[in-house]
């Protein structure tokens, strides 16, 4: 498999979990300006639309989509619990979690990455994004893991959005759930590993 990724964007998730997933893939950073890939390549040729994640499977096929890409890799290696069982009800909500990230949380951040983007728009974002803080803090009060105390791939994508917040000004200091979690969510190794293979910190 090889995995299309540029630093620290969402395809960080996909990242993550292929290092838990114990899989072996290749990587190429995508510069998402120019939408090249580091050997030259032109991106839209692997994702039409230009953005990442992408995961090119061992048969040629492409995955888009990182909510997508991650529900497979779990599905690939059901034995390290990454998602609970397809058709059950712990499925279904861990599908509520990831389109929250997703939809909720993942647009807003997204959002304030313009630098058109005027800064009143950005306060009522900013706004808006803190009610939905406050609910997936809710979500976590008395959990490891956003689906108990096992690790899945909504963890991945969770701690990768909130990741950003720092270089957005979006203060978690009101929900030290959300920081507490996010410094046990860096701590494993899979993390550790994905991060220091795109030159982040960790």
């Amino acid at each position: 498999m090889k995995l299309y990724y540029s630093p620290g964007a969402c395809s960080l998730a996909v990242h993550i979990i292929l290092n838990e997933g114990g899989f072996s893939f290749d990587k190429e950073q995508v510069d998402l300006a120019t939408k090249k890939t580091a050997s030259g390549g032109d991106y839209t040729a692997v994702n039409a639309n230009g953005y990442v994640p992408a995961l090119e499977l061992n048969n040629g096929e492409v995955l888009t989509e990182a909510v997508v890409i991650l529900g497979y890799l779990a599905d690939q290696v059901p034995e390290r619990k990454l998602a609970p069982e397809t058709g059950s009800m712990a499925r279904y909500r861990l599908q509520e979690k990831l389109n929250f990230i997703t939809t909720e949380l993942h647009k807003s951040y997204g959002s304030m990455f313009n630098p058109a983007m005027p800064d009143e728009w950005k306060a009522q974002v900013k706004q808006g994004l803190g009610r939905r803080l406050g609910f997936i803090a809710g979500a976590l009060e008395g959990k490891q893991y956003l689906m108990g105390d096992g690790f899945t791939i909504a963890d991945a994508y969770l701690f990768t959005v909130l990741s950003w917040s720092d270089r957005l000004g979006v203060d978690l200091s009101a929900w030290p759930v959300l920081g507490s979690y996010s410094s046990r969510v860096a701590e494993r190794p899979a993390v550790q590993a994905a991060m220091r293979a795109e030159g982040l910190h960790g």
